[in-house]
């Protein structure tokens, strides 16, 4: 199995997944509100099918997903932007935007598939690998999955799909740093995480002066910015270890503002 094969079928699972929790929804509970200020379940779901969407563009026609891209950097409110987006989505009767969120998330799976080897598809980062947008859409997935059970109430037992979480958490370390206007270290760090499934990941040499270990999904909390640093079982050993996981970003765009301590 190719990793692009792989990860989209833990992106299919993934949004399945999270596709059952929302389906059995009476109409109301969509308006129910989730941990992200102001966006309600329907904002969530919105915001997914929004992303969808630019990446599908991006990885289809890449003159028309430039446009946007020139659009969104003339917009100095950026997060106004995407808070645009997902609330144009969250105003559709829910089955309509169930339905939307289906088809965009299919073609798109499809759309990756049908990438040339060796190609890249545009983002509003550096361009990625069909694999590499694969395991993004697979991090916000996830991130927005939770936010929506969080607001539902509904615990959900973490998965070894994860790993493709922890895998952008860790290779969106030197963007964490260029975000916030510091300059990344120049020695990698050892990065040791316990799996949901009992395995051990690990990222960087083992002989690394510095180091990030604890719980995977502890990891992924942190870098979806979805806890406080506090709130988890990750440990840094080492002053830049230390400073990456109070900055820590899996995501696009600018600094994230994370949750408040005690939140989680």
């Amino acid at each position: 199995m190719t990793e692009l094969t792989s990860v989209l079928s833990d992106l299919r699972a993934e949004s399945d997944e999270l596709d059952a929790l929302v389906a059995a929804l009476p109409d109301e509970a969509w308006a129910t509100p989730t941990p992200a200020p102001g966006w309600t379940v329907a904002h969530q779901i919105g915001h997914l099918v929004w992303t969808d969407h630019a990446a599908l563009l991006a990885a289809t026609d890449t003159d028309a997903f430039g446009a946007q891209l020139a659009e969104l950097a003339a917009d100095p409110d950026i997060a106004g932007h995407v808070d645009r987006g997902a609330a144009e989505y969250a105003a559709l009767p829910p089955a309509e935007l169930l339905r939307r969120w289906r088809e965009a998330r299919a073609a798109l799976a499809d759309a990756l598939a049908a990438v040339p080897a060796g190609d890249k598809v545009p983002w509003f980062g550096p361009p990625m690998a069909p694999a590499s947008m694969a395991t993004a859409r697979l991090m916000e997935t996830w991130a927005h999955g939770l936010d929506v059970a969080d607001g539902l109430g509904v615990v959900r037992e973490p998965t070894d799909r994860i790993r493709g979480v922890a895998h952008i958490g860790v290779r969106t370390r030197d963007f964490a740093y260029v975000v916030h206007g510091e300059t990344p270290p120049a020695e990698p760090f050892r990065v040791e995480l316990d799996a949901p499934g009992g395995a051990r990941w690990v990222w960087g040499p083992e002989d690394a002066a510095q180091r990030v270990t604890g719980p995977a999904v502890d990891f992924c909390l942190l870098v979806t910015q979805r806890a406080h640093p506090d709130d988890l079982a990750v440990v840094a050993e080492g002053p830049d270890a230390q400073r990456w996981l109070s900055i820590a970003q899996a995501f696009a765009g600018p600094p994230g503002t994370g949750r408040e301590k005690g939140s989680r």
